[in-house]
């Protein structure tokens, strides 16, 4: 049943056209419960991840990247596209568990369920999911597609999941608040005190949200290049990026 599930899945999202990311995961699933056409095994990666703290905006900086990096490899030859994942986690958690996208996504707003709400959520669903399960597919499903290459991955605690991989690279952004506080009230209307609180709050959260995964005092939390947002462009920090995945083979 599980694996008609799976197959049915995939024939929805080739009609709906979705990104190969979605395609490449749920195929390697069918592969790995049927037992056939087992691909070859290869060393995992590459796989970039992105971290950042608040205010310091990744989504168009990302873009850039993976545009420019796949720049580059097509002038190498190499037709395999570079592509950056954020939001096709939860579908694919989603999917994987039978639930909703929207049963999951309070992990992904910081939130967590109270035990009351654990308990009521058990009696209410026939398909109860707690929540270490639910933080244990979202980390295989972050895994595989880190493991699958050719991927950004923004946030959802990557750099602790995909550490180990050693084709990979971890970046971070950052600012000091004063500018990030005024990055959020510009983008959200709030007043600057507002903004600054909002910003101390959502990078605490963001902690705790990677400690969940790999927990506390670890070295798996460090990236290996911090960019300052605030004082370097996008170019800049893209450029830093390219020399750093050249000089770790992620790029010819």
């Amino acid at each position: 049943m599980l694996l008609l599930r799976i197959i049915y899945f995939s024939f929805i999202l080739n009609s709906l056209n979705m990104s190969d990311i979605l395609f490449k995961y749920l195929n390697k699933r069918i592969q790995e419960r049927t037992g056939k056409n087992k691909p070859e095994e290869k060393e995992p990666g590459p796989v970039i991840t992105i971290s950042r703290q608040s205010g310091c905006n990744a989504k168009r900086l990302t873009e850039k990247l993976t545009a420019e990096i796949n720049r580059i490899t097509h002038e190498e030859g190499t037709e395999r596209e570079w592509k950056a994942v954020s939001k096709e986690i939860l579908e694919l958690a989603a999917k994987e568990l039978e639930v909703k996208p929207s049963e999951i996504e309070y992990i992904f707003r910081y939130q967590e369920r109270t035990i009351i709400g654990d308990i009521l959520a058990a009696f209410a669903k026939k398909y109860y999911k707690s929540e270490k399960k639910i933080r244990k597919t979202i980390a295989n499903v972050i895994r595989e597609i880190a493991a699958g290459g050719n991927v950004v991955i923004v946030g959802r605690a990557g750099v602790v999941l995909t550490k180990d991989i050693m084709k990979s690279l971890h970046i971070k952004l950052e600012a000091p608040l004063e500018w990030r506080s005024i990055m959020i009230s510009q983008r959200y209307g709030m007043s600057p005190d507002d903004a600054k609180k909002f910003a101390v709050d959502l990078d605490k959260k963001r902690e705790r949200f990677r400690y969940s995964f790999e927990g506390r005092n670890t070295d798996y939390t460090w990236c290996d290049a911090t960019f300052n947002r605030m004082a370097l462009t996008d170019e800049e920090i893209i450029s830093g990026i390219i020399c750093l995945m050249k000089a770790k083979k992620l790029l010819p």
